[in-house]
């Protein structure tokens, strides 16, 4: 394995900071927003297109607050949902820095719109754990898209065998594994050693 690309959320990142709760978990008591409502107005009817690039996020979720949140600014949104959407998981980060040093290439490979990209790898520092992000706005294409697998290749610069991938969703695993990645399925509290087993045992 010459390259490792780990996802991001539900794998290296778990919710809030406080609690590890799902981001979202007290939108409403803190911003007086109904998470039902930015569920049906905005992710379930804009955020296709975000997240692979086709529109940017704040102007998409300005006019969707102005509808349902006129109270609330697409600019304290955002704050609010990268700052409870950033806990990392410590121990992982330290098990990927020693494969890092044994000569392993380590990308961020995950569905992310711009802005969050830009986030993690500057505002939570992911940019001195890993040379690179691959993520679905850059590329245009979000996982379980064969695409995505196609142009992350490219990216890494590498044969797809040589590449491992852990992420915690099943459809994204085989999607990975079809087009020849060696993939495994990551479960929160695992260590990075047992889940890269699984690539010579797939199940």
């Amino acid at each position: 394995m010459k390259v490792l690309m780990v996802d991001v959320d539900g794998v290296l990142i778990h919710g809030r900071p406080a609690d590890g709760l799902p981001l979202f978990t007290y939108l409403e008591r803190d911003l007086g927003l109904r998470l039902d409502l930015l569920q049906r107005e905005f992710f379930q009817t804009c955020w296709a297109d975000i997240i692979v690039g086709r529109e940017p996020l704040e102007p998409s979720l300005a006019k969707v607050l102005e509808k349902i949140a006129p109270h609330l600014s697409a600019a304290t949104m955002i704050d609010y949902w990268f700052e409870n959407d950033s806990r990392l998981d410590l121990t992982l980060l330290e098990d990927l820095a020693a494969l890092r040093q044994s000569g392993v290439t380590l990308f961020l490979a995950t569905n992310q719109e711009h802005r969050r990209a830009r986030h993690l790898m500057q505002q939570l520092g992911l940019n001195a754990h890993f040379d690179d992000i691959l993520y679905s706005a850059a590329l245009g294409h979000r996982k379980p898209s064969p695409d995505f697998f196609r142009l992350a290749t490219g990216r890494a610069g590498v044969q797809p065998g040589e590449i491992g991938f852990i992420d915690d969703i099943e459809e994204n695993i085989e999607a990975a594994r079809q087009f020849g990645w060696n993939a495994a399925q990551w479960t929160a509290g695992a260590r990075l050693h047992e889940t890269l087993s699984a690539f010579s045992h797939p199940e």
